[in-house]
């Protein structure tokens, strides 16, 4: 019988370990982007990494996301694994050629002849006051390429071992990652463990309504849920973890107990990963809805600079709650 020793550490640390574990046990992965090495990362994800692995495989790059994001997938493709720190998922659309043009479409176009094991990570989403150019939540625009898997962690543990498990995959792996989320503490265990993609996790157990989301809202439901309960509504919350590949069945069958849906996404609604979640639902449950699915996204404008806008700008536990009362005729 295994022993789990658990500790609580912060949201940082986890993807800190999973890169150091990961690198010490293969010599081909190596980690690049601006300020990683010698400032310890823009957000101090990648501290003391310089020291331990050094210069050749902590490489600090210029400003030039097309440069570094193209020179890595060539690495990839003649057998390294890189890992592409982007200091913010805005700054990705600087090269969105190399990784939506050339990374997700290697193996096809070379009929099987150069893979891409690749994972591009950093923050991802507002939140920050950081203006709208700079609170780009990219998973409604390149969920939609087929080729690449996406990941987008909620919580320290899954981001320790579903980080792991995009490391060593062989297909290029987006790694979406808030900066909300850095000083969140969690229980990470500090034995070894990977989380395979595409397995949902049920993170609050519930009778009435499935909440299904990813990333940093899923906190929100979890507040959101706490408080329904006060008024006798039971909420049941599915953090999907990874929405490339999208646990279709823990949907389903979550919604077929419940028999209502809400879905809570922060991208802006057209086109999001929210709309596909209500389309399937939508095909695969309606016989057992009572309602429509209810969707709550980032409101439809440029993220806002000024905190309490930006604050109701984006999915809020008070809309969630709003949300599901109306779902179960409620409102």
């Amino acid at each position: 019988m295994t022993t789990t020793t658990m500790r609580e550490i912060e949201f940082r640390d986890a993807v800190r370990e999973a890169m150091c574990e990961e690198m010490r046990r293969d010599k081909r992965v190596y980690l690049l982007g601006e300020e990683v090495a010698q400032y310890n990362g823009a957000y101090k994800v990648s501290k003391g990494m310089l020291d331990e692995f050094g210069p050749r495989r902590v490489i600090d790059t210029p400003i030039s996301e097309c440069g570094f994001a193209g020179m890595a997938i060539g690495s990839a493709m003649m057998g390294l694994r890189p890992i592409v720190e982007f200091m913010s998922w805005s700054f990705s659309l600087v090269a969105a050629d190399p990784i939506l043009n050339n990374a997700p479409k290697m193996l096809y176009m070379s009929g099987g002849q150069f893979g891409c094991p690749i994972v591009f990570r950093g923050n991802n989403g507002a939140g920050g006051q950081l203006g709208s150019t700079h609170s780009w939540a990219v998973e409604g625009l390149f969920s939609n390429v087929p080729g690449m898997k996406m990941v987008i962690p909620s919580n320290p543990y899954d981001a320790k071992g579903l980080l792991k498990t995009a490391i060593r995959d062989e297909d290029p792996v987006f790694f979406l990652e808030s900066e909300r989320l850095l000083s969140m503490k969690g229980e990470v265990p500090e034995e070894e463990y990977l989380i395979p993609f595409g397995q949902a996790r049920v993170a609050r157990a519930g009778t009435d309504c499935t909440l299904v989301s990813f990333g940093r809202p899923v906190n929100l439901c979890l507040e959101a849920a706490e408080s329904l309960e006060k008024e006798g509504i039971s909420c049941e919350i599915l953090d999907m973890r990874t929405i490339r590949p999208l646990d279709a069945g823990a949907i389903v069958r979550s919604v077929k107990r419940t028999g209502a849906c809400v879905v809570v996404d922060q991208s802006w609604s057209f086109g999001s990963p929210g709309s596909e979640v209500a389309a399937l639902v939508h095909r695969e449950c309606f016989d057992d809805l009572d309602n429509y699915v209810h969707r709550v996204h980032t409101a439809d404008v440029p993220a806002p600079y000024a905190y309490d806008l930006e604050q109701e700008y984006l999915p809020n536990a008070r809309r969630i709650c709003e949300a599901v009362r109306s779902c179960l005729y409620r409102a």
